[in-house]
């Protein structure tokens, strides 16, 4: 069973992180939606956060997952948000369980291939050896040498725990993402489709949906909405959060 943090009671709405992320970076954005009254839950999907490890790391497991976790919770319908990796899962369940989805939301993602991109994070992250018994300080001095943004290696390092004293580790399982990174960027089949209420938010400075692709995105999602916030880059709903929130919110209370 996927770990999650949950928060709130009343509709339930499932927030699905990026990749390499984890439900710990939607806490604040989940306990506002929680203060409106739906019941929030924030999952680690597989291989990421406190949720298990596995070999199988593809999107149609990932489905399976959120499907489990919501028959064990007993959330018959749900509204759902998910961002960059998170977001295509949403994509492929609403896609293949439309009856669970009442209102979809894909942030920063869109339904089309994408390549590999993330060669310099994981060659850092490779790049820490942890048999070194490095602190914090370490890996960061480390992780700088292929990573020079500071915001990309905060987020990295929140993954960052004490597996044992004196010995700190990554919670994702990076060996299956070097093997299996392809399958991040996988396109939903031709012919899907969803006809329900979807909202896309990009960031002004993001280039993972580019505003020529809207009619494409159409053909999967022909009632999606689309809204930019300007002067951010792909971890918008981090840099901002309150009008990311707004958005959202005044999406699901329509």
């Amino acid at each position: 069973m996927l770990h999650s943090k949950i928060e709130g009671s009343g509709k339930p709405l499932l927030i699905l992180h990026g990749f390499l992320g984890m439900s710990d970076n939607w806490k604040t954005i989940g306990t506002q939606f929680a203060d409106e009254g739906f019941q929030v839950h924030m999952l680690d999907l597989r291989n990421h956060g406190r949720s298990f490890h596995s070999d199988e790391f593809n999107y149609q497991v990932m489905v399976e997952d959120i499907l489990n976790y919501c028959a064990f919770h007993q959330l018959a319908t749900i509204d759902i948000i998910g961002h960059s990796m998170g977001g295509k899962v949403a994509m492929f369940l609403a896609i293949n369980h439309p009856e669970m989805i009442h209102k979809l939301i894909v942030a920063d993602i869109g339904p089309r291939y994408y390549r590999p991109h993330h060669q310099d994070i994981l060659a850092g992250l490779n790049a820490v050896d942890f048999s070194l018994k490095p602190d914090r300080n370490q890996v960061d001095e480390r992780l700088k040498k292929y990573i020079p943004d500071f915001g990309t290696r905060q987020f990295l390092m929140k993954s960052l725990y004490w597996k044992e004293p004196g010995q700190l580790a990554f919670r994702f399982n990076l060996a299956v993402f070097n093997a299996e990174i392809e399958q991040v960027g996988t396109a939903l089949p031709e012919g899907a489709l969803f006809s329900k209420a979807t909202l896309f938010i990009k960031g002004g400075n993001s280039n993972y949906i580019k505003d020529e692709e809207h009619d494409e995105i159409r053909q999967f999602f022909p009632l999606a909405q689309f809204e930019t916030i300007l002067g951010v880059g792909h971890w918008l709903h981090a840099e901002n959060p309150q009008l990311f929130f707004s958005i959202v919110n005044q999406f699901l209370k329509r």
